[in-house]
């Protein structure tokens, strides 16, 4: 794992900058003792860990598709159990309602009144497992949750903890029984990843490692719900320059082109990406963007967001598709320097 940029710091008579990059050095080691937790547990994914903690710290939610027993569930715990914070899985089924999993009220007759018990979304971090799966009315309950930060029942509407995040898996390799999960709902995610199989050397470790203990109960807090909070404000005061703004609109609005797209980036796709390329950035130690940051995360930001037209002449469908789609679009935008 890269360690976090090294800086010379002006001793001139004013403290802020020094304040504001010892702020950033602070932060980015926390951010790689997360990584390196998560990395205990999910060997040889480098880039996976980085993605989700830029997820994390951005204030998004994450969709990882990818076949099962990789490690989605794996991963999602060792977020939580590395910041300390609570963590809920919910195994998504056709019959799950959407008090399964806001939770709901209950007439206690001992009192003659109705006591609210709160289901696993009242967590900070909520593993929602093949998402696919539910209704369509439990995935709507999903989207206030994720949209709005609160459900409501009974006329009643409740505020979720903070930091929320959700962390949703679906597989690709099944259909029976499944639900599509619409373009509103998909587009509530900051970014879809693939996780992947380990290499041979990793599985190796994994299941020697596995033989004696499980890794994830090993991992400690590298962070509390506080400093966390604090970190994700931050990375709203991570510069990005006017040109580099442009240099993500112009990918945007190239989405937006009816001949290669039927449905393009749409502006809350503009603003994740504005989001994550600050919150990278802040992973690598700077407290500015570079372009590096936006090519980055433009394909895990914008690809399940877009959906390619027949006549754009890339043949196959799905993620292939949106990604080369993507990279295309990368390599014809000039880079600003």
């Amino acid at each position: 794992m890269e360690d976090c940029v090294t800086r010379e710091i002006s001793t001139d008579d004013s403290s802020e900058p020094v304040e504001v990059m010892g702020a950033v050095d602070a932060s980015c080691e926390r951010l790689r003792l997360l990584q390196t937790g998560i990395l205990t547990v999910l060997k040889g994914k480098t880039d996976v860990a980085k993605l989700a903690t830029v997820a994390l710290i951005a204030k998004g939610h994450l969709l990882i598709e990818d076949v099962p027993g990789i490690g989605k569930t794996t991963l999602a715990n060792a977020l939580a159990r590395s910041i300390g914070l609570s963590f809920q899985r919910v195994q998504f089924t056709s019959d799950l309602l959407p008090s399964d999993l806001t939770g709901l009220s209950i007439f206690k007759q001992s009192t003659g009144e109705f006591e609210w018990r709160q289901g696993p979304i009242f967590s900070n971090i909520v593993l929602a497992d093949e998402i696919n799966r539910a209704t369509p009315k439990t995935q709507s309950a999903l989207l206030e949750a994720m949209a709005e930060g609160h459900v409501t029942n009974d006329g009643v509407t409740r505020p979720l903890p903070a930091p929320f995040m959700v962390i949703a898996t679906q597989n690709p390799a099944e259909h029976h029984g499944t639900y599509p999960l619409p373009e509103s709902q998909l587009d509530r995610f900051a970014m879809r990843i693939k996780i992947g199989y380990p290499d041979r050397g990793s599985e190796l470790e994994m299941i020697k490692e596995r033989n004696i203990r499980e890794p994830v109960d090993d991992i400690q807090a590298v962070l509390t719900s506080d400093e966390l909070v604090s970190i994700q404000e931050r990375v709203r005061g991570v510069h990005v320059s006017d040109d580099l703004v442009a240099y993500l609109l112009e990918i945007v609005e190239r989405t937006r082109q009816p001949e290669l797209f039927e449905i393009g980036v749409s502006p809350r796709g503009s603003l994740s990406l504005h989001r994550c390329a600050q919150a990278m950035a802040l992973i690598e130690g700077r407290d500015f963007c570079i372009p590096d940051d936006i090519k980055g995360m433009a394909v895990p930001v914008l690809a399940h967001r877009v959906r390619v037209a027949v006549k754009s002449g890339i043949r196959s469908t799905g993620v292939a598709d949106s990604t080369e789609a993507l990279l295309t679009i990368l390599d014809s935008v000039p880079v600003p320097v």
